[in-house]
């Protein structure tokens, strides 16, 4: 069990496609216990299988703050069939990464969604066609003005792919808003983060200013565009289904923990 729980620690720090890629080719362990169950402890939830708690690869009990996400942790257990099948247990990789790396390097996570928030998805805008420009303007300038607002300042907008630095009052408020996260909510932002590449839609969900198929919607309007335009690939399609799996782990992590 404890090898298997250090692929899990390991795979959360791997992009979602890189990690299905390389799930799909692993030989996967034999489920080894009949139930898997939430109980409640001193300071949380722990998830038991047949009696026995589950530990992070640290070796640190799997402590869940809130009754609802340990029965979700608990339901990705039980879900199993003959085999464990990592791929399909966001919620367990999350929690161990935010319990054994996140609690441990909070200032190195916060920095690295900051730095999202300064080169953000939202603030690249495209300069043709004209459809696609005023999606863009449709979907995004609401968010991009509610967190310039929110930060007390302005986000730059950028036509093309050349950077342009955002204000720096801007990314220390981002950063200042951070701090107060438990390890659990910043592993789940820095997810959501990673998996749409907005730092200021993960704002949006943090903040509650969006809820989560807004978010994700927001997320694929280039994608969503150019599926319009050539029809959807199967295997992207499969990659993006995987991917808000993924993603709606992080969500339920960041409004229950």
């Amino acid at each position: 069990m404890r090898d298997f729980l250090e692929t899990l620690q390991e795979d959360a720090a791997k992009d979602p496609e890189q990690r299905a890629r390389e799930l799909s080719r692993r030989e996967l362990p034999k489920r080894f216990y009949k139930e898997a169950a939430h109980v409640a402890v001193d300071g949380g939830f722990a998830i038991h299988l047949d009696g026995r708690p589950v530990k992070t690869p640290g070796k640190a009990a799997l402590l869940l703050p809130s009754e609802a996400l340990a029965a979700a942790v608990a339901a990705e257990w039980q879900a199993q069939q003959k085999e464990i099948n990592p791929a399909t247990m966001p919620l367990t990789r999350i929690s161990n990464s935010a319990l054994d790396a996140v609690s441990i390097r909070f200032g190195e996570v916060a920095d690295d969604i900051t730095r999202f928030a300064g080169n953000d998805a939202l603030c690249y805008r495209a300069d043709d066609p004209q459809s696609l420009i005023d999606t863009q303007r449709r979907m995004w300038d609401p968010v991009v003005d509610w967190a310039g607002g929110l930060l007390g300042g302005r986000f730059v907008l950028i036509e093309g792919v050349i950077h342009a630095a955002q204000p720096e009052p801007l990314l220390v408020a981002y950063r200042a808003r951070l701090s107060d996260l438990t390890p659990m909510r910043l592993a789940a932002l820095h997810t959501i983060t990673s998996l749409t590449g907005s730092a200021l839609l993960g704002l949006g969900l943090l903040e509650n200013y969006l809820d989560a198929d807004a978010a994700w919607t927001a997320a694929h309007v280039e994608e969503d565009f150019n599926i319009e335009r050539w029809g959807e690939d199967a295997e992207a399609a499969l990659v993006r289904a995987y991917k808000r799996k993924e993603f709606d782990a992080a969500v339920l992590i960041l409004r229950e923990a």
